[in-house]
């Protein structure tokens, strides 16, 4: 066999291939003319094999070769195009027998909905977000030092005896107020910036505590606090009477109260002015505590307090919500009653 007749034999091959390819309706058809072309077994294969065997120089073997591998790739990329073709027509029918008729009624989902609890809090978030404030979250475990010691209650603090405690061991706790994050984020606040430190942080608290009507050994806190220049009561003042209005709705009325906390200096306690429609009265309700932060507590944080200073303020979500909602019972936000929870869909919290 000489040069010339393998070029036509390798153009035949072609010419063949392509005729069978038109013939060929099948994928199983074609994965046989794959195997019997450039199969391991196949016609090219064996034309390679030949060719070691043919009296040809170096040269010529190696121009055949070239010749043999190049109708060999053609041809691999012929059936290829087949083959693809074959697999987008297969799957063009499975999705026609998978074909879904969206006239037909679907599977009805029930909606989730926020929390009673979680409502008011994205109201509040929302409230402050718009102030400038920033969102912190922080740990339910925190240590002794966070939760009172940098918050100027030593050991032997009897400010301590007022929030009997739930301790891990003796230098972890879950903690008893939101206050243990105003340490943590002045310490990493950078004390050359000239923006003001705003920061509010709720999440749930623990204190030894009877569970009754008022009283849980569970709640929820939010805290604000505030670390700029030349801050004062009227700043704390002003913004605790604007985010009542806003919780409100309406013109409310505040007192305010002296009061002691070992972290601010002076404190205060906050009462609103509250309608009972039931009985037709009005009365002051205590709703959250608030002051200046203490000197010492700026210190732990980083600050100079001749330089800085500032606010804080903290309330409880569920003494707020049951205000908002006229709820009698603050255990019937954690009995998971869905008839209780219900009424709360589809409020709008903003």
């Amino acid at each position: 066999m000489n040069q010339h007749i393998i070029e036509l034999k390798l153009k035949e091959l072609k010419t063949q291939l392509f005729e069978q390819l038109e013939k060929t309706e099948k994928l199983e058809n074609l994965t046989k003319l794959e195997i019997d072309y450039i199969g391991r077994n196949g016609i090219f294969n064996n034309l390679f094999k030949e060719l070691k065997k043919m009296d040809f120089t170096l040269l010529e073997k190696k121009n055949l070769g070239q010749q043999i591998n190049f109708y060999k790739q053609e041809i691999s990329a012929m059936i290829r195009k087949k083959k693809l073709l074959f697999e987008k027509l297969l799957l063009e029918e499975k999705i026609k027998k998978e074909e879904i008729d969206i006239t037909l009624p679907s599977f009805q989902f029930p909606q989730g909905n926020l929390h009673p609890l979680n409502q008011i809090i994205a109201k509040i978030e929302k409230f402050f977000l718009g102030l400038g404030y920033l969102i912190y979250d922080d740990s339910e475990l925190v240590t002794d030092l966070y939760n009172f010691g940098m918050l100027n209650m030593d050991k032997d603090h009897p400010a301590r005896d007022m929030q009997d405690s739930f301790y891990l061991d003796e230098k972890n706790l879950l903690r008893t107020h939101t206050s243990s994050t105003q340490i943590k984020v002045m310490l990493k606040h950078n004390k050359n910036s000239s923006k003001p430190l705003k920061i509010i942080s709720s999440g749930k608290v623990y204190r030894r505590d009877r569970d009754d009507e008022t009283h849980s050994h569970q709640f929820t806190q939010l805290e604000g606090f505030v670390v700029d220049f030349n801050i004062s009561l009227i700043d704390l003042k002003n913004t605790i009477l604007a985010l009542m209005n806003y919780l409100f709705g309406s013109e409310q009325k505040l007192r305010f109260r002296p009061s002691y906390f070992p972290f601010t200096k002076p404190s205060l306690e906050v009462d609103l002015l509250f309608e009972d429609k039931r009985k037709n009265k009005k009365h002051y309700l205590e709703i959250m505590g608030a002051g200046l932060i203490h000197p010492q507590v700026l210190i732990n944080g980083g600050f100079n307090p001749k330089i800085h200073n500032g606010f804080a303020f903290g309330l409880g979500i569920e003494r707020i919500t049951m205000l908002i909602y006229g709820i009698k019972d603050i255990r019937n936000f954690y009995n998971n009653d869905l008839r209780f929870l219900n009424q709360f869909n589809n409020l709008n919290i903003y």
